[in-house]
């Protein structure tokens, strides 16, 4: 079972969440939270796999919260659900680690297999919506060489973040650099810790950031 926590300030919201994921057999929506503060406390005491994270709530905003949940010693995912796509808030819970980011009016269907995507640990990003994200609130000057920050990388590893970049799953990186899912796993691991940080959403805005990769247009 999927243990999920609804983090959201809208009482009518989160009756509809939970509305539609108690209908599925594979998860099960243990707790919810009207503010930051509650959803804090609530992971720490339910310890959900997964939180739906809204971005604008009372007390403690949803970056905060996200802050907090990340650093717990065994954390959950982190599924923000928001009103607009280029909003500050989501910029900085995907800087943070947040696994990715979804409006609310997601169709169903989506918003389940979105919860079984990124518990698996696979980033949940729309590709132009996060360049949108960064254009917006890191400015949009280009890298004119490879970023500083890269360069503890070897070549493979940065061949494996500009993969990353464009959501491609372990299995389809494997296919495409001719190497196993095992070897993957390995890159991913030694690049986010060379680079200080915990989960592959992170690295994917880093990539965007730096320029080392831009969505097809």
């Amino acid at each position: 079972m999927i243990r999920v926590l609804l983090a959201d300030d809208q009482q009518l919201v989160r009756a509809g969440f939970r509305m539609i994921l108690s209908a599925e057999p594979d998860i099960e929506v243990v707790g919810e939270a009207a503010d930051g503060v509650e959803a804090v406390d609530c992971a720490r005491r339910l310890r959900p796999d997964l939180v739906l994270m809204d971005v604008r709530m009372p007390r403690l905003n949803g970056i905060e919260a996200t802050r907090q949940l990340l650093m717990l010693p065994d954390p959950p995912r982190v599924l923000v659900v928001t009103t607009f796509d280029l909003d500050q808030y989501v910029y900085e819970t995907l800087r943070l680690g947040a696994s990715g980011f979804l409006l609310k009016d997601t169709p169903e269907d989506q918003l389940v297999a979105a919860i079984r995507t990124v518990i698996t640990g696979v980033s949940l990003l729309n590709h132009d919506v996060t360049q949108r994200l960064i254009d917006a609130f890191a400015g949009r000057a280009a890298a004119t060489r490879r970023p500083p920050e890269l360069d503890v990388l070897t070549p493979r590893e940065v061949e494996v973040l500009r993969q990353l970049a464009h959501g491609r799953s372990n299995a389809e990186i494997a296919r495409d650099l001719y190497i196993s899912e095992a070897t993957v796993k390995t890159h991913v691991a030694h690049l986010l810790a060379k680079l200080g940080l915990t989960s592959r959403t992170q690295a994917v805005v880093l990539a965007y950031e730096t320029r080392l990769v831009t969505p097809d247009r």
